[in-house]
């Protein structure tokens, strides 16, 4: 047979293939296809106008607005590691954020001049201790491991940052500490806390768990009052470089995130439920691993991994599995890693996934073995 006549019984192999048999024993990838387009489109629905929109914005402000020499006071590589920690792992509290509406801000305080541990503490905390998934965690799972999800969670993140730091000294040179104009200097302080105040409000409006109109109405009276600010009293070349680097931040981070976000709906369908929950069934140190790997790797929107983590507990799963999936899950996930790599490179990327995982293991262990 002439290897043109091999080509051309491969191509009708092949499409028989997709005419008989995907449909019939290929029926998990149409149903993981088809999730990973529903994820992608929830996600595009309920979080990328009112989460992800003004993240990028407030990320653009802090490369504009926010004096470097600033950043590197309080969560730079120099600073006293008391005060860049403790700022880094509790500032997030106030934003209702979940691992991808987080990676701007920590985009955005990265480029500025953060440390990588302070900036990894809030990257990790910030989603986590959040003021309505900690009250709602407290409501729906109890105290016990609303307490502990808190505690762990501020713990966690400093011990995480500090590892980091430790494994990737960073060297700074005394003469790159302050940048040489800050382009901002023109517009007084008052005026940039109002601009940020009113960013920052629109994050933490959406978070409450208030009427969906007052709600609305609500964001739409803060995002006017950025509007007018900037039209007022920015000048125009200010204007465009806020501008410039909110289309840069987004450039970065939205192609890796949708990616990331439909690779993660795609898997669902493919995870055996019932055997991870057997698995997760007792306080053990496989259970744990099995928890805090699955909870990385999957996407949990903001405040959606506690009525996961209801149901879960409902059919057996341990209280230690369930707090390292509470550490993991709205820290880590496929898109969150994907733009971390974007921003750190592979390698610490790989360190900051690992360290992740075994950390919220061991916490996860230690709890469970307290009740």
């Amino acid at each position: 047979m002439e290897k043109k006549d091999w080509k051309w019984l491969i191509a009708i192999i092949f499409t028989f293939g997709i005419f008989y048999f995907v449909p019939y024993g290929a029926k998990w990838f149409n149903d993981s296809v088809v999730s990973g387009v529903n994820l992608l489109n929830e996600y595009a629905k309920q979080h990328v106008l009112t989460c992800l929109v003004p993240a990028l914005f407030i990320a653009g402000a802090i490369g504009v607005f926010i004096k470097k020499d600033k950043v590197l006071k309080y969560l730079g590589s120099d600073a006293k590691k008391h005060v860049s920690y403790a700022i880094a792992s509790v500032s997030g509290a106030i934003l209702a954020v979940c691992s991808c509406t987080i990676l701007p801000l920590f985009a955005g305080i990265r480029k500025r001049g953060a440390g990588l541990g302070p900036a990894i503490t809030f990257l990790f905390s910030g989603p986590a201790i959040n003021i309505a998934a900690m009250f709602l965690t407290i409501s729906v799972l109890g105290y016990q491991i609303g307490l502990a999800r808190i505690i762990s969670a501020i713990l966690l993140s400093i011990l995480v940052g500090l590892t980091m730091a430790l494994i990737f000294k960073e060297k700074t040179e005394k003469g790159e500490l302050f940048i040489q104009k800050e382009e901002g200097a023109h517009v007084s302080g008052k005026t940039i806390a109002i601009f940020f105040s009113l960013m920052i409000g629109v994050l933490i409006v959406n978070g409450l768990q208030i009427e969906k109109s007052l709600k609305y109405w609500l964001m739409g009276f803060l995002t006017l009052g950025v509007i007018l600010l900037a039209i007022f009293k920015f000048a125009k070349e200010l204007r465009k470089q806020w501008l410039d680097e909110v289309w840069s931040f987004s450039k970065l981070i939205l192609p890796l995130l949708f990616m990331g976000v439909f690779i993660a709906g795609f898997i669902m369908p493919l995870l055996p439920e019932k055997i991870i929950t057997n698995l997760v069934g007792s306080n053990t140190v496989i259970g744990n691993v099995i928890a805090s790997i699955f909870g990385a790797f999957m996407y949990f929107s903001t405040l959606t991994e506690i009525p996961i983590l209801q149901a879960l507990i409902a059919k057996g799963m341990h209280s230690g599995p369930a707090l390292a999936l509470l550490l993991a899950g709205p820290s880590l996930s496929l898109p969150n890693m994907l733009v971390v790599r974007g921003v750190l490179g592979t390698k610490k990327t790989a360190v900051y996934v690992s360290l992740v995982i075994i950390y919220s293991t061991i916490a996860g262990l230690i709890f469970g073995g307290m009740i």
